[in-house]
């Protein structure tokens, strides 16, 4: 991409829905996108390091990412000091095509990136109600509040894993839980899934949703219309998230 098209990329448009400042960013294609995205997020961590001995990073899988995470792993940052996690993880192992861990691993901790600290959500135990208390450990280590979150969202309005019928889905979005990630199944998630909680992802310095594609657009602009959050568990940060960055690209999707 030239320089030109990377400044003239982006439409900026200010909204107030509910309690949330919605920020939207639009790009003409996915790469202008990802550079976007990965200018902001690699942005905020490195003011994070200015001020702070480590930054953290929570990512979501699945294949919108992956070119998000390539360009990341391109900026220069002290990868030394971040610590990255994942917002939720399918309970599978890493040689999975299905996990979100070996995606991350492939696309985002290369290069210089391969410095960061990785915190993995899986354990080699059975189910993710089994591992939860030795992830819930290992997240303990990362500097709290997450400094960066950037959140995915299904077309059925889902985002982490909190899934619509979910079994965990009151726990996972119960702001006063004690507890930073919580199991999880549901009719449309497919494998057992681990994730971050709504307290862990709403404490966030920085959120950004990254959806592409005119029907997430169009998921999104039902999600802001009333109903519970229940049924479309996006709506938690539109409604409940101090400030909301959605980068958005009318390709994919």
């Amino acid at each position: 991409m030239g320089r030109g098209l990377a400044k003239a990329r982006v439409r900026v448009h200010d909204a107030m829905s509910g309690g949330a400042e919605l920020i939207w960013r639009e790009a003409p294609d996915r790469e202008t996108l990802a550079r976007e995205i990965a200018a902001r997020v690699a942005g905020a961590l490195g003011s994070r390091l200015r001020e702070a001995p480590r930054a953290s990073l929570a990512v979501s899988g699945g294949a919108t990412p992956a070119l998000f995470f390539a360009r990341l792993s391109e900026r220069d940052l002290d990868w030394a000091r971040v610590d990255v996690t994942l917002v939720d993880d399918r309970w599978v192992p890493t040689s999975s095509p299905r996990s979100n861990e070996a995606m991350a691993r492939a696309r985002l901790l290369q290069g210089g990136a391969a410095k960061a600290a990785f915190f993995a959500l899986t354990t080699g135990d059975a189910t993710p109600q089994q591992g939860r208390a030795a992830v819930e450990a290992s997240l303990a280590r990362l500097a709290w509040p997450l400094d960066v979150v950037v959140l995915g969202m299904g077309g059925d309005g889902h985002t982490a894993s909190f899934f619509p019928g979910g079994d965990r889905l009151a726990q996972a979005l119960d702001r006063a839980s004690p507890h930073r990630v919580e199991a999880m199944t549901a009719p449309g998630a497919g494998e057992p899934r681990i994730t971050l909680t709504a307290p862990a992802l709403l404490g966030a310095r920085l959120t950004l949703l990254h959806i592409e594609g005119p029907a997430k657009r169009e998921t999104l602009a039902r999600a802001q219309a009333p109903g519970d959050i229940a049924q479309m568990p996006i709506r938690l940060f539109l409604r409940q998230a101090e400030r909301l960055e959605i980068y958005w690209t009318p390709e994919g999707g």
